[in-house]
């Protein structure tokens, strides 16, 4: 095998791979096992034609594609690992073209995307402004109407029409010129009037209506709606109201005080809600300065985060924010219907966010080899132990499981936590 690495424009490299002899004969003879059984010829049962009659009839050319991706699977990562490329994105379908390919040799090519260059500027003692930390008396007073608000009780209405803020069970069937369309039918639904759960003014035209009364409800579906067959297209709920509930929220006094809580007397409690939010802005305060000194950082620093790195950061936050919806209840599908938006320009929300994330790592990787930063044997192992008590696992089956390219992650992902600390350290800090 013998390869040659070009450098390309936006952190992409180009390797051309080149294999002959037995690896190509070898992929021909796995090519054939493969595909005997769909390739058909008259008088011969299907899995039984002879090889010679296969390349007599149709070639052996037959045989190159499947033979390519073989040799392809088998040679590419090796002559990468050979050529010490460091791969940043997952290499696609379209970026691999097969050059030229006979029974005895072939040669492909690869485009590949690799980190870019990263020049750092300041990085040290940048000077950052974050919220201070004192608590007003107004914030004390939002927290306690907030815990009134969780202590509110559903109160059922019976004698009224529907008003905004009410909370009302219904069921409803969309159609779309007189035909029912799937996904727009359900029963006993409960629905918030403002909330701005549903398309369009949907909820809005609800006020006024009555329990046990048929309406319709005429909406138009968003332009970009993530349904195609739906987009744009004017439609007609019939809906009907089974319920009205309201919330009826406590008084707040020292019997609130008292029941929601340790504390006898509403100015206790007013006290240590203080107490807790002082704390809570001091945590806050913490994580704004790692935040704003790592993203002064970056800003100060110089960097082009090539395309292919950005989609694959989304691929991996849009899976985290399906995996969290799954856990409540909630397949993404459903939740792109419920706010009207299509996968593309769902996933264009995550780019800004994977951007940014991708600098910081970057950023934060070229701090620690500038500062020579190092990771201890035992600071991995106190890490592996923080890990093992998270997850309730012994540590030594944890440590086990851990091969080198673990190890190899873990060590990297510490040295960044260094890099981040030497940052927070040295920046200034000012409060707004």
């Amino acid at each position: 095998m013998s390869t040659l690495v070009e450098k390309m424009e936006k952190s992409q490299v180009k390797i051309t791979v080149e294999v002959a002899g037995e690896k190509v004969t070898k992929a021909i003879d796995k090519a054939y096992n493969a595909m005997k059984g769909e390739i058909k010829i008259p008088g011969f049962r299907n899995g039984k034609v002879p090889r010679t009659m296969i390349e007599k009839t149709y070639g052996i050319e037959i045989f190159f594609n499947k033979a390519a991706d073989f040799l392809i699977d088998e040679t590419l990562w090796d002559a990468i690992e050979e050529n010490k490329i460091e791969i940043a994105a997952r290499i696609r379908p379209n970026e691999l073209e097969v050059v030229d390919m006979t029974k005895e040799s072939m040669k492909y090519t690869a485009i590949i995307t690799v980190k870019p260059e990263v020049t750092l500027g300041d990085y040290k003692g940048v000077t950052i402004e974050v919220e201070g930390t004192k608590v007003t008396e107004e914030e004390v007073d939002q927290a306690v109407a907030a815990e009134a608000e969780k202590n509110a009780r559903e109160i059922t209405v019976e004698d009224r029409a529907v008003e905004p803020q009410d909370k009302v069970t219904l069921d409803f069937e969309g159609f779309i010129d007189g035909v029912p369309f799937e996904g727009g039918k359900a029963e006993d639904y409960s629905l918030v009037i403002g909330s701005k759960s549903f398309i369009d003014t949907f909820e809005d035209q609800l006020i006024g209506k009555k329990i046990g009364e048929e309406s319709e409800v005429n909406v138009t579906f968003p332009a970009e709606y993530h349904v195609p067959e739906l987009a744009g297209k004017p439609a007609v709920f019939k809906v009907v109201i089974k319920g009205i509930t309201v919330k009826e929220l406590p008084e707040i006094n020292d019997d609130f005080a008292a029941d929601i809580s340790e504390f006898d007397t509403l100015a206790e409690y007013k006290e240590s809600i203080k107490v807790k939010l002082e704390k809570d802005k001091e945590a806050a305060k913490t994580q704004q300065v790692e935040n704003k000194a790592v993203e002064t950082v970056v800003s100060n620093a110089n960097i082009e985060v090539p395309e292919a790195m950005i989609e694959e950061q989304v691929d991996k936050n849009v899976k985290n924010f399906a995996s969290r919806m799954k856990a409540q209840g909630l397949e993404l599908e459903q939740y792109l219907q419920f706010a009207g938006q299509t996968m593309d320009a769902f996933r264009d929300n995550f780019k800004k966010d994977a951007e940014m994330q991708i600098k910081s790592r970057l950023v934060l990787e070229k701090v620690g080899e500038v500062e020579n930063l190092e990771v201890s044997e035992e600071e991995v192992e106190t890490e592996l132990k923080t890990i093992a008590d998270m997850y309730q696992m012994p540590y030594e089956e944890l440590k086990k499981s851990f091969g080198g390219y673990e190890k190899e992650a873990l060590t990297a992902d510490l040295k960044v936590q260094k890099a981040a600390k030497l940052i927070v350290d040295s920046a200034v800090v000012v409060e707004k």
